[in-house]
C-alpha cells in the first residue's frame, strides 16, 4: 500500500492562511517580512504564507498566543532573524500579549540559550515596544 494512503492529509488552506496573516500581522509586518522576494523566487512567498499560515497554524492543540511564544523562542535562540523577530513581537501585541509579558518570555529564555541571545532578543522587543 502507497504511504500516502497511511497518512493523515495535511490541511493547507490558501485563502485561510491569507485570512489569518491579515489578523496576524499589520501591513507594515508583512512587507517588511518578504522584500523583494517575489521578484528573485517568484512563487516562494506564496509558499510560505501558505504552508504556515494555512497549514501549521491550522493545526489544533496551541492557541495563537502559544504558538507566538514558541516563535519568540525560536527566533530568539536561532539569532541573526531581527526582522522576523520584530514582526512577531508586533504579533504578540495584536494578539493582546503584554509588554511585560513579551519582556519576561525572553529574559526567560536566558538560562536556556544564553545571556547575549536573550539580550539581542530584549533589544529587539525594545525597539517595537
Amino acid at each position: 500500500m502507497p504511504l500516502a494512503e497511511h497518512l493523515t492529509p495535511a490541511r493547507l488552506d490558501r485563502d485561510e492562511a491569507y485570512r489569518l496573516l491579515d489578523v496576524l500581522q499589520d501591513e507594515a509586518t508583512q512587507n517588511a517580512a518578504l522584500p523583494g522576494l517575489e521578484d528573485l523566487a517568484p512563487g516562494f512567498a506564496d509558499w510560505i504564507v501558505t504552508s504556515l499560515f494555512g497549514g501549521t497554524y491550522q493545526r489544533e492543540g496551541l492557541s495563537l498566543r502559544d504558538r507566538q511564544l514558541l516563535n519568540l523562542a525560536a527566533l530568539t535562540a536561532m539569532g541573526g532573524v531581527e526582522p522576523q523577530l520584530a514582526g512577531h513581537v508586533r504579533t504578540c501585541l495584536r494578539l493582546g500579549m503584554t509588554r511585560e509579558e513579551i519582556a519576561e518570555a525572553l529574559v526567560h529564555l536566558a538560562p536556556y540559550i544564553g545571556v547575549p541571545k536573550a539580550l539581542a532578543g530584549l533589544r529587539v522587543a525594545a525597539a517595537e515596544l
